[in-house]
This record gives C-alpha cells, structure tokens and sequence, in this order.
C-alpha cells in the first residue's frame, strides 16, 4: 500500500498504521487463548489470516487509492474482520485502523459510508456477544470514527495546501529566472542600440562631415597642386571608415531591421506569429518616413513585446498591429480582442501582473520622448499604443545623412 508522497510524517503514520492493526490482532488473539473463550483456535487462526492478507496488500504496488485492487483489499479485510468479528468481541478495536484504511483507500463519496457501516458493525459485536450495553459501546467506535474521518480530511486539507505552494515556489522560482533572463536578454539589447546610436550619432556623423569638407577641398585645389594627392587620401581613409561605421551599426541593429523596412519587420513578426488558434494583421497608416535607428528598434521591440503578451497571456483570438505615421510624431497600437485584465496598477505604472514587459515599453518610450498607454477591460481586450515625436529634421524619402 503506497501514499503519493513519502516525507518522514507520511512513511512514520504508515508504520503506526500496520503496527497498531497486527498488535490489535496479536492482542486478540492471546486474550482468546489466554481466556479459554470458545473458538479460540479459530479466532487465532482467522487472525492470522487477516495478518498475512494485511502484510501482503501493504507490500503490493498494485493497491493503491481509488483503484479496483485497493477496493478488493479493503473487501477481503472487512469480510475476514467481521468473521472474527462473530467470533471474539476483542475485533471491536480493530475497527479504529480500519477507518483509516477506509478513508484512504476510497473516494469520499463510499469511505464515509463505510466508515458508518464499520462503527454500527462494531456496536452490534456487543449484542451479539451479550456484553453490557453501557453509553461508551456507543460512544467509543462512534468517537473513533469521528477522530479518524477528522483526521484524514485535514491532513488531505494539509497535503494540497501544501502541494499548492509547492507549486508556487516552483513557479516563482522559474518566473525569477525568466526575469532575469529577461532583464540580462533586455541589458544586452539595449546597450548594443545605444553604442549602436552613439556610432551612428558621433561617428559616422563626423566621418560623413569630415568626408564632405575633403570632397569639397579636392574640389577647390588645382589638379597639379601638391597636396590634391593628400587630400585625396584622407578622403578615401574617411569613406572607409565611414563604411566601417556603418557595418557596425548594421550589426549592431536588431535582425529583423538588417533587410528592410520597419514595416516590412512588422510584417514578418505579423506573419509569424500567427497561428491556427490566432489571426495577427498589420496594416500601415499615413505617408511613411525614415526613421532613426532607435526609434525603429523601439517601435519592434514594443511590438514583440505587446505580442508576446497577448500570445501568453490574452487568449485572444485576433490581434491589429498599426503603425501609424503622422505630422509631428509616430505612433504604434497593438490590440487584441483577448480577455483582459482589471489590474490598475499594471496600468498605470507598468509593474502589475503583466511582468517585466510593461515596464521595458515604458522606459524605451520614455527614453524617446515618447509616452506608452495600454487599455484593458475584462472580456474587452487590450490595446498598447506607443507614440514617439518625430526628429527634425525628418526625410520623407532617401536616406539618412550619415
């Protein structure tokens, strides 16, 4: 007979369980011979056929709870125990380890009939052998009954409290290294983008002039002049570099913005995350323009991570990526049609159950200039909308002056 966990409590009622049911066996047992009651060779002898019956079903790892070999274990117990029931009125304490025995091996809904049926057998064994009836030959099995159905339903209470904050330190561990993996993946990101916009920014920028004024003294010198060849030089040193440059910001860009448009990387992030259980769209609104290097990597990094949300959390069934393009500023809404959520703290600052993915939106708007809002109602979806201003001077088309 097996439980489902072995901690040292569990294996030691276990042990106490077995030794009081076979002491109560021996006990009857030596009184019957002890007395010279009648039939006491058979009381001995059933006795010891409950015994072995008991010791081989606590041995088998077929019995076990709520299934058809432990329910016939309990059925060969109870029918040899009300054998030796009729024989001797010593079986009436073995009524105690059989309601735990009851209550263990069966479902609820036949354990506490049982565990009824076992007490009045027990309280009819002193008619039958015409014993004084006295309110303890109530009392006593009804008592222990009520101590063993007490005793088992709370530590049944006990083990699923238990097994319940297991589960929530399992949990909470793995949510501690998620986010921190997060944190470590988002620490990485986020200083590539900035050596990446320092590069471009200062760097490159300053080859390009430095490029432009050479280009513009080649111009201004005789060909036959000394220093033409010098300049020259200096100006092919300055466009290598300034390639050079470039390269690195190009490795230092997220993927999905090495080919393409942003648009085109929302479209694939769309596409990909797409699945038979959810439709995701994206559409383009206004009159595209270039944007920074950053302000790209914010506006795809808010949407992996709305998506994300909405994938893990949402239970949606569609999801709208927009990116919409207007005078002053660009604007990027993710909504989906999932179930929500009423935290008002995650909300409104971005540290509620939605986890580190808010507050990471919040600081690349904030870092911007831009501002990052999310709605969300039960049953009425989420929508996460990120507006950036955008830098002037902007080009409407061609590429950026670096």
């Amino acid at each position: 007979m097996e439980t489902r966990v072995h901690p040292p409590v569990a294996a030691a009622l276990r042990l106490c369980l077995h030794a009081l049911l076979l002491g109560l066996l021996a006990l009857a047992a030596v009184k019957a011979v002890s007395d010279d009651a009648p039939h006491s060779g058979a009381v001995v002898v059933v006795s010891g056929v409950l015994a072995a019956v008991y010791a081989a079903g606590a041995l088998a790892p077929s019995v076990q709870p709520r299934t058809p070999a432990g329910a016939l274990w309990l059925a060969v117990l109870e029918a040899l125990w009300l054998v030796l029931l009729t024989l001797s009125p010593d079986a009436l304490w073995l009524a105690f380890p059989l309601y735990f025995l009851q209550l263990h091996l069966l479902p609820i809904r036949w354990s506490l009939p049982a565990v009824v049926v076992t007490a009045a057998a027990a309280i009819a064994s002193f008619l039958l052998h015409g014993e004084p009836v006295t309110p303890g030959t109530f009392i006593g099995p009804l008592l222990g009954a009520a101590v063993a159905v007490a005793t088992v339903l709370g530590y049944d209470a006990l083990f699923r409290e238990s097994e319940r904050r297991r589960e929530l330190i399992e949990e909470l561990v793995s949510t501690r290294a998620e986010l921190a993996e997060a944190e470590r993946t988002a620490g990485t990101l986020a200083e590539r983008e900035r050596l990446a916009r320092e590069i471009h920014d200062t760097l490159a920028q300053g080859l390009s002039s430095i490029q432009l004024l050479l280009r513009a003294a080649e111009r201004t010198l005789p060909a036959d002049a000394p220093a033409a060849a010098h300049v020259r030089q200096a100006r092919e040193a300055a466009q290598d570099n300034l390639a050079e440059a470039r390269r690195f910001v190009r490795a230092l860009t997220p993927p999905d913005l090495e080919n393409g448009s942003l648009a085109a990387a929302l479209e694939r992030l769309s596409a990909r995350t797409t699945t038979p259980a959810l439709t995701v769209s994206f559409a383009v609104s206004g009159t595209p323009v270039e944007l920074p290097t950053p302000y790209e990597v914010a506006l795809l990094r808010t949407a992996q991570s709305a998506l994300a949300n909405t994938v893990q959390h949402a239970d949606a069934r569609r999801a709208e990526i927009t990116l919409s393009f207007m005078d002053t500023s660009v604007a990027l809404d993710v909504v989906d049609d999932g179930h929500g959520f009423t935290d008002d703290s995650a909300v409104s600052t971005g540290t509620g159950t939605s986890g580190f993915g808010l507050p990471a939106m919040r600081s690349r708007a904030r870092s911007l200039g831009g501002t990052l809002s999310v709605e969300s109602a039960p049953g009425q979806g989420t929508a996460v909308a990120l507006t950036l201003p955008l830098p002037l001077p902007v080009g409407r088309t061609g590429q950026d002056a670096a």
